[in-house]
This record gives C-alpha cells, structure tokens and sequence, in this order.
C-alpha cells in the first residue's frame, strides 16, 4: 500500500476507500502536497497593491456612508456595518499575509503595511507575526495548544477539572459567548494590554503600546473631526463583526469533523498542516472577503503563498480540492464539537457522542 501511496502525484485524488492510511501514507502524501503547494509561493506585488488600494478606498467609502447616515438612519449604519466589518476582515487577511511575508517582496514593505493596516484591525503587528508562527509551528501538537487557537480540553482533561472549572469551560465554549463576547473582547481589550504574548517583555510593550498610541492619535483625531459619539456608534459595530466573524474562521479552521491532533513523536507538522486544517468552500463573495483564507489546508502547508494565489494553487490540485472540505451549512454543526478524544481520534460532544 505505501509503493502505491507514494506513486500517486500531487495532482490526482488520494483513493483512501480500500484501507486506512497508515502514518508513512500520510507523511507521504503531505510531503507530496507541500512540494505541489512550494510552486505557487511568492508576491505579486502589483496584484498586492491593487488589493490593497481597492479595499481601502471601499472601507473608506462604507465608512464615509455610515457617518453620513448615523444620525438620521441608523438602521441604515448598522447595515453597513456587515460589509464595512467583511472589508475590515479582508484587511486583517493583508495584514496577516504580511505577518508571513508573502504579502509583498521584502520584510521592509511586509512590515511597513502590516503595521498601517494594524490601525484599522487594532491588532498590534509584532505581536500578532510572532503568536500567529507559533500557531503554525506547532498546529495539531497536543502538548503545545494556546497559541493563536481556540482552547480545546481533551476529554481525560475535562472530566479531571474541578465543577467550577467544567461549568467555566462549557461557558467559554458556548457559541454565544465565545463569538458574541470573548473573541471581539480579545481583539478590542485585550490586545491593548503588554502581557500574555510569546515575546520578550521589551518587544511585546513596544508592540502593543506603539499600537495603543497610534489608535489614540489616530482615533482622537478623528472623534474631534466627526464627533466621539458618532465615532463610537460607527466603530463599534464594525469591529466587533469583524472580530466574530474572525473568531469563527479561526474556529472552523481547526475544529471540524476530520481534524487531526496528536502527541509528539506521532505529531508531524506537515501532516497536522494539511489534515488538521478544513477546506471551507465558501461562495466566491465569502472568498474575496476573507481573502481566499478557508482554504486553510493549503495556508497551513505553505504559508508563503499569499492569499491571491491560494484559489490559483487548490485549483491545480483535485486532490487539494477533495480534501477536508466543509461547506457554509456543515460549517454550523461544528459548534456542537467541544473537546478532543484521544481514544477516537474525533472531536466530540460533551457527552462524547460525534455530532
């Protein structure tokens, strides 16, 4: 079965019907993945600037009309909150792109617009680059969970905890609170504060309050112009859209019916990049706001293919196609899984039943 597994090329679906791969099969298959996945990385950068461009002048332009009609019809803003907060998303995307450095050619442009798109996102750069490589450096790894994920228990890990501790985490992992509150406090509050972060002590402080300065200034400016309370009625909404909808990709990214996690030695990254991370086939609006970032198997195995090429590399490859797709409406259901069965393998329900 592995002389067969190891013939089949990059391009061609991956028959796992007649038997379950084993490990080398995987390893296999995702090495042959990534060399597929290496010849699509690299920046485009006028692609990159006309994104770029095209997407600020259409958050500016949303912004402008919800300014102009918060005083007088603000059912009408709180609509335009839903495409000024996709915008920002797709914002957030560049920024991220530019985390990896394949936004643009060089670090110097990579960091100089990652940390102006930081503003808008209010997400500090620096930070957030470091954090975001941990996530991929250890994506999957059991004993390295926390960082840029959502927390997950295993199910041993749950049942171990004290009442007060279980009764904490079935509110945390409730969708409400988690999309509705905990995910754009995180973005809103949280990031404001140096601590917690995976960065000396000096570079996390200079990160985040850098980033606190330039929201003041640049949030103050424009409170003086338009006035603090139509600036508050207008942000608001937009940022907490923005982070939610931000929350659940993140969620949905990792936690669907065949992710992978494991325990060193067993843990592979390439494996747990492409295994552990769903293909979530969006309708081509949801794509172009999100930045293409649902094909999350294909970011996770190569995170130099920016986000303009990430639909050009799954199209070349029907097996990058077939594999770990999640649809709009599966996507939903992902919700109901709440903790990690290392006997199953599956993520699974509080009671341990697979939704």
């Amino acid at each position: 079965m592995q002389a067969a597994s190891t013939a089949l090329r990059a391009t061609e679906p991956y028959d796992i019907g007649h038997a379950h791969p084993t490990a080398r099969d995987l390893k296999d298959r995702a090495r042959r993945l990534a060399v597929h996945c290496a010849s699509f990385r690299g920046a485009r950068p006028l692609i990159a600037y006309w994104q770029l461009g095209s997407t600020l002048a259409l958050f500016a332009a949303t912004i402008a009309l919800m300014f102009v009609t918060v005083q007088t019809h603000y059912w009408l803003t709180l609509l335009l909150a839903l495409p000024a907060g996709g915008l920002l998303v797709r914002l957030f995307i560049i920024q991220h792109d530019c985390g990896h450095g394949s936004f643009l050619k060089g670090r110097t442009a990579n960091d100089l617009v990652g940390r102006l798109v930081s503003v808008l996102t209010v997400t500090p750069y620096e930070v957030w680059r470091r954090e975001h490589a941990k996530h991929h450096a250890t994506s999957g790894n059991l004993e390295e969970r926390g960082i840029g994920d959502i927390d997950t228990l295993t199910v041993r890990e749950y049942e171990k905890l004290p009442a007060w501790r279980k009764v904490w985490y079935r509110i945390y992992r409730n969708p409400l609170f988690l999309f509705g509150f905990a995910v754009p406090f995180y973005f809103m509050v949280m990031q404001r504060l140096p601590v917690d972060h995976p960065l000396p002590r000096r570079q996390a402080w200079a990160s985040v309050m850098a980033l606190n300065l330039a929201l003041v200034a640049f949030y103050v400016g424009l409170g003086f112009m338009l006035g603090f309370w139509n600036l508050l009625l207008v942000a608001l909404p937009v940022v907490h859209i923005a982070s939610a909808a931000g929350g659940w990709l993140f969620f949905v990214q990792h936690q669907f019916d065949e992710a992978h996690w494991n325990r060193p030695p067993d843990w592979d990254v390439q494996v747990a990049a492409v295994f552990g991370s769903s293909y979530y086939v969006l309708p081509p609006v949801l794509n172009w706001f999100t930045g293409n970032i649902g094909l999350h198997h294909i970011h996770h195995l190569n995170s130099m293919i920016p986000n303009y090429r990430l639909m050009e590399c799954l199209k070349s490859s029907p097996d990058l196609q077939s594999l770990n797709r999640l649809t709009l409406w599966e996507s939903f259901k992902c919700v109901r899984y709440k903790l990690w069965d290392e006997d199953t393998q599956k993520l699974v329900g509080f009671d341990g039943s697979v939704p």
